[in-house]
């Protein structure tokens, strides 16, 4: 069974209805089914009223007491990984007001104590000055000085030192020339500068070292509960927590390959000063 991006993340009652389906099919009461799957009875009852989204160990959990058929299992269970992905097409932020995806990032940054972003090929709000903020907005029409004001009001967050931020960027996106020379020189002096917080880590891997397989996108991790992945038609965000835990794992590795500290201050300052 494939799926189309717009049905992602929209499969949530289906699951919940199914679920509760097939526990009744087997027989089992809630509090049986609780038993066997070593949860709460009050959680069963939530995940079959779709109050909560079950991760993909939750939904093998009930499937395993209910003693589901094979068939079965396989249904369910592509709705549960349909269920943990969410699609957010690029046309749709757009006609919603790319505004309101700051403030859902706001919300999500409030919520998050510990930060792990990997920036392929262009550098994030949270560390760009207003001059790159603004090219990265250019192509797109209308009117953006909402969304301007409120990255720049993101901002703030890198300041709450009951946070960690940890931002690994290739030398590609330091360098993309997004914005002229003297401006991209003045946001390179900006990320050395980001590096002097304490709750701050900013490491560049340098393009002539080795990192083994390509990484393909650019993607955030908050906590160990959310990532999401960045393309150019839009955002995939997935919940279950073994996506999660792969790209905590590709984080890791790429964050080994990447300068910090005084190196990466001295790197940057040679990157700018290239630039000068």
């Amino acid at each position: 069974m494939s799926a189309e991006p717009e049905e992602l993340g929209q499969s949530g009652e289906e699951l919940a209805a199914l679920l509760k389906a097939v526990r009744k099919r087997s027989g089992l009461s809630g509090v049986r089914a609780a038993a066997r799957c070593d949860m709460s009875r009050s959680k069963v009852s939530r995940i079959e009223n779709g109050k909560v989204r079950p991760s993909l160990v939750d939904v093998e959990q009930l499937l395993r007491a209910c003693e589901a058929p094979p068939a079965l299992v396989t249904q369910v269970m592509t709705l549960a990984r349909l269920a943990n992905t969410e699609w957010q097409g690029a046309r749709g932020m757009r006609r919603k007001g790319l505004d309101k995806k700051q403030l859902e990032l706001a919300g999500l940054e409030a919520s998050s104590a510990q930060f792990r972003f990997f920036l392929l090929s262009m550098i994030t709000g949270l560390v760009s000055t207003p001059e790159y903020i603004r090219a990265s907005l250019a192509r797109i029409p209308g009117d953006h000085s909402k969304t301007i004001a409120r990255k720049l009001e993101r901002q703030q967050v890198l300041y709450d030192r009951s946070k960690r931020f940890t931002f690994v960027l290739t030398e590609q996106a330091v360098r993309w020339p997004l914005v002229g020379p003297d401006a991209l020189a003045v946001q390179i002096d900006h990320l050395a500068s980001l590096t002097h917080l304490p709750n701050v880590r900013l490491g560049v891997i340098p393009i002539t070292v080795p990192t083994g397989p390509a990484p393909l996108n650019t993607f955030t991790v908050y906590d160990d509960r959310i990532a999401t992945v960045e393309l150019s038609s839009g955002v995939m965000v997935f919940r279950d927590p073994r996506d999660v835990m792969s790209h905590l794992e590709e984080f890791a590795h790429l964050e080994d390959r990447a300068l910090f500290g005084d190196d990466a201050r001295a790197f940057l300052q040679g990157c700018s000063a290239a630039l000068r």
